[in-house]
């Protein structure tokens, strides 16, 4: 699939690895929708890149009428919904036991949430959406595409969460590509390692050499460019299905 046929919804669109995927397909000729909670960001972003093809609804992605609701403004808006990329997410890191007690339960439930819940919610609507498109000549119906983590490989001390609702993504790409596999759905996941995006905004210059020094090739942050370069990739290969992606400079993270 290319990004020019691309009738998209983008997840965590109006910032970070999302803004990234969003400002590729529009560039690109694509249609897409951002889903986000950050109107006046998604706005701002329309306005620069000034494109038609853009339009944005405010959406709590773990919220199960208002994708429902939001998708099927999609449809109605593009004619049909043929690509997701699910970005939308948070890492508040968090020791299991700390000196000021265990985790509140609810920090870990709000992970959880919004990272592997919401993921899930917007895969079950899209695909459901996307069971009723025409195939193209390869049989394809639709690629949907997950952001999952190199933490939920080598997860940190403090990220049992984020670990723990990344290796969810991880876990259910293949079964979930298995089932579509017969509508002609692609279901794929990226695990980024170190990326630059606004979770690194206000750390000091030395703190970001000496996370970049630890990236064996190129000893640097990722770029949001290359995710979405990634993305594109990914559309264009049909024979990339049910498998997660790392991209990571070779990076494996130590305990802390």
């Amino acid at each position: 699939m290319k990004l020019a046929d691309m009738k998209a919804i983008v997840t965590g669109g109006a910032s970070g690895l999302g803004e990234a995927t969003v400002r590729r397909i529009a560039e690109r000729g694509g249609q897409v929708a951002i889903f986000d909670l950050n109107k006046e960001r998604a706005e701002k972003l329309i306005e620069e890149l000034g494109a038609e093809t853009i339009v944005y609804f405010q959406t709590d992605v773990a919220d199960a009428r208002q994708v429902e609701e939001n998708v099927a403004q999609v449809v109605a808006q593009f004619g049909s919904v043929n690509a997701v990329v699910n970005c939308a997410g948070i890492g508040t890191p968090r020791k299991v036991v700390s000196k000021n007690g265990p985790i509140p339960l609810e920090q870990f439930e709000k992970v959880i949430r919004i990272n592997l819940v919401g993921s899930f919610n917007v895969i079950r609507v899209a695909a459901a959406a996307m069971q009723k498109n025409e195939p193209n000549e390869e049989g394809e119906r639709g690629v949907i595409i997950s952001t999952a983590s190199v933490a939920a490989y080598e997860g940190q001390i403090g990220q049992a969460a984020y670990s723990a609702s990344k290796g969810g993504i991880v876990s259910m790409t293949l079964p979930i590509a298995r089932e579509f596999a017969r509508d002609g759905i692609r279901i794929m996941a990226i695990a980024p390692g170190l990326m630059k995006t606004p979770m690194f905004d206000g750390l000091p210059e030395a703190a970001i050499e000496s996370l970049s020094a630890s990236v064996p090739f190129p000893a640097r942050l990722g770029k949001p460019s290359e995710y979405a370069q990634l993305v594109e990739s990914i559309a264009e290969n049909t024979m990339l299905n049910g498998e997660v992606i790392r991209l990571d400079g070779a990076i494996r993270m130590q305990p802390k």
